[in-house]
């Protein structure tokens, strides 16, 4: 495709009789070295879709691990797993659609996604920013508890989400669970999270719960970030690792202070 889009270049040059007569239809072979270098510095689509057509000295750099090694390294995919890739093309693919799973984690869709718990005192309620605005100015809503027990999940497929169980065995990436809260001022309350890993049958394989955050009465309202890898270097062994992924966000009120209300 690309020699005939070359050659075609050539013709419609103002000498083009005499490229003609001296080109041979065939690219000039390249160093293996700056041939894989230039094919770094090609947008990864192009070279699986494109330059993996070009020829067969092509086609095998591009289907080489070496070449997607080093696309890994300087991308820094690689800080992300605890095995070595057994197939480096797949393995940067997959980081490169990395994403937040969640679905509506902004509370823009209301509790679509969200399967309610635990709803107690006045409930959830869906609130905005405006008080208290976040760090991050593009989030505009937050979920709001009440001043009792209140708890949310979400159930994440692994697999429809485009991680195979092979790959999550093979590769065994980190999970990171990212989460923004805060009280109310006024009221006591605490905050917990917990993730956890489900085989095909819903049976928890492994459980991440950080310690409750505990939060005082007449406490200063700001928001605290969580950012934490779960599981890390911790699954060794476990057969299908990650078939299903379980994210429960719930906050709860303490007793230290309980009236009709809604706390972050």
């Amino acid at each position: 495709m690309e020699r005939r889009a070359i050659h075609c270049q050539l013709q419609n040059h103002s000498d083009s009789s005499l490229v003609q007569e001296n080109f041979t239809g065939m690219l000039p072979v390249l160093p293996l070295e700056v041939l894989e270098e230039m094919l770094l510095n090609v947008p990864p689509q192009q070279v699986v879709c494109v330059c993996r057509l070009v020829c067969r000295e092509w086609k095998e750099v591009v289907d080489s691990d070496s070449l997607w090694r080093e696309r890994c390294r300087r991308e820094g995919y690689q800080t992300y797993v605890t095995k070595l890739p057994k197939d480096w093309r797949l393995f940067y693919f997959l980081c490169k659609k990395r994403r937040n799973l969640l679905k509506n984690p902004r509370a823009d869709d209301k509790f679509k996604g969200w399967h309610i718990m635990e709803n107690g005192g006045d409930k959830w309620k869906i609130e905005s920013v405006d008080e208290v605005p976040l760090p991050d100015n593009t989030v505009q809503k937050y979920f709001a508890t009440s001043y009792s027990t209140c708890r949310k999940s979400q159930l994440i497929d692994l697999e429809k989400e485009g991680y195979r169980p092979s790959f999550m065995d093979d590769f065994q990436p980190n999970i990171i669970i990212s989460d923004w809260y805060a009280p109310r001022w006024d009221c006591g309350s605490e905050y917990e999270i917990c993730v956890e890993l489900l085989n095909r049958k819903k049976k928890p394989i492994k459980k991440f719960s950080p310690d409750t955050v505990v939060f005082q009465q007449w406490n200063d309202q700001k928001w605290n970030q969580l950012h934490l890898e779960c599981f890390s270097n911790s699954l060794e062994g476990v057969p299908t690792y990650a078939e299903h992924l379980l994210a429960a966000f719930p906050s709860l009120c303490g007793p230290t202070h309980s009236k009709p209300s809604h706390l972050g």
